[in-house]
């Protein structure tokens, strides 16, 4: 992964500021402390803006692995959107409300490979680059221009192996100015998984950017293997990268600094803003995309990518299945249990806001973040 155009730290000064950390009984601290609103976790304006800034800026749809043919396609809803997302046959990356120019009904479910796209109400069929295909019974329809009935076309664009769609207004493509280069286009996809929780999306995304957290609440599961709140935090743009040393990190003492590698010996976590997570974790990353259905419910959609070869040893698949079962079962389960726990309580009096410290700073940056885009004081 390449982060010279970002303006992240390398590797190795990630691990020498690790060992700093360590040595010195220290962490990365933010300079704020932050309280944010409960009701921003149940309120129905609240959410209805924050479809809307989704809808007005390239978001994450998936990783580019997860279409990498021709004909490949992936439909679901976001943003409140039913969109079609599609390689066409020059390999361009199309995205389209998945709605008939007939009578509106979809002309994709699920995902695959296809030539074309058919309504199952009434049979019209569109090409891969949207235009219209066929209509049964055309002469039915002595008015309809059919240069201009194709699918209803949106932004899309891959930037480092991430496909981004942008649903409504002008491209804002400043904001892809700081977007890492992930991927390389040989790493596969090799495995995919969606849930529901009841909780906002919010709270989920805040819980994968502090490490105050992981002695207690992962006491069984992250922490025999990790630090307790020993953390690089950097943001980059309006996104931010948290990076989890593993205990065993400290095996990389005895290298020369240019010899380090990190991989292995961290997970890293970006965050990409709004709400996308690209974790990098020792055998594969996963991209995961939190959907907001409603104030109080996220579909969570994840893909794995398998890390490259090294020094021509493959990871095989088990091997890196059995990466994210670790990561998937015990963990992760851990942090929605809470985030579905924190979403009971701020529709109490409990609280009257949540509060963020210097420990939790990649999590104010985000707030900070929302709160301008939203125009909010």
């Amino acid at each position: 992964m390449n982060n010279n155009n970002v303006g992240l730290l390398e590797n190795n000064e990630v691990i020498a500021r690790v060992f700093e950390h360590i040595d010195n009984g220290t962490t990365d601290l933010g300079t704020a402390q932050w309280r944010e609103p409960v009701e921003h976790y149940t309120s129905q304006s609240r959410y209805e803006q924050e479809i809307a800034l989704l809808r007005q800026r390239p978001v994450v749809f998936c990783p580019s692995a997860a279409i990498p043919d021709a004909g490949s396609f992936i439909s679901r809803t976001a943003a409140g959107t039913p969109l079609l997302v599609v390689r066409d046959n020059d390999l361009k990356v199309r995205a389209f409300i998945n709605a008939c120019r007939h009578r509106g009904m979809k002309v994709a479910s699920g995902q695959g490979c296809a030539r074309t796209f058919s309504c199952p109400y009434h049979g019209w069929t569109y090409n891969l680059d949207g235009s219209v295909r066929g209509i049964p019974g055309e002469a039915a329809f002595p008015d309809l221009d059919k240069e201009t009935a194709g699918l209803k076309e949106l932004f899309a664009v891959e930037r480092g192996g991430l496909v981004y769609v942008q649903q409504e207004g002008t491209p804002k493509l400043d904001t892809l100015d700081t977007a890492p280069n992930f991927f390389e286009p040989s790493q596969p996809l090799f495995h995919q998984s969606d849930t529901v929780d009841e909780a906002n999306w919010k709270l989920l995304t805040e819980t994968l950017l502090e490490g105050y957290h992981i002695k207690s609440l992962h006491s069984e599961s992250f922490y025999p293997f990790g630090l307790d709140n020993v953390n690089v935090v950097e943001s980059f743009g309006q996104n931010s990268r948290v990076v989890y040393p593993f205990k065993r990190i400290e095996k990389l003492r005895s290298l020369p600094p240019d010899e380090r590698e990190i991989e292995g010996f961290a997970t890293l976590v970006y965050h990409l803003f709004p709400n996308v997570s690209v974790s990098v974790l020792s055998k594969h990353t996963s991209v995961t995309v939190m959907e907001p259905l409603s104030p109080s419910r996220t579909q969570m959609f994840s893909y794995y990518i398998k890390h490259a070869a090294k020094n021509g040893n493959e990871i095989s698949h088990d091997e890196a299945l059995r990466d994210v079962d670790f990561v998937n079962q015990s963990g992760q389960e851990e942090d929605r249990a809470a985030a579905r726990d924190i979403q009971e309580t701020v529709t109490t009096s409990a609280n009257s806001h949540l509060t963020f410290g210097y420990y939790e700073k990649a999590i104010v940056s985000f707030h900070q973040q929302l709160q301008s885009e939203l125009g909010e004081t």
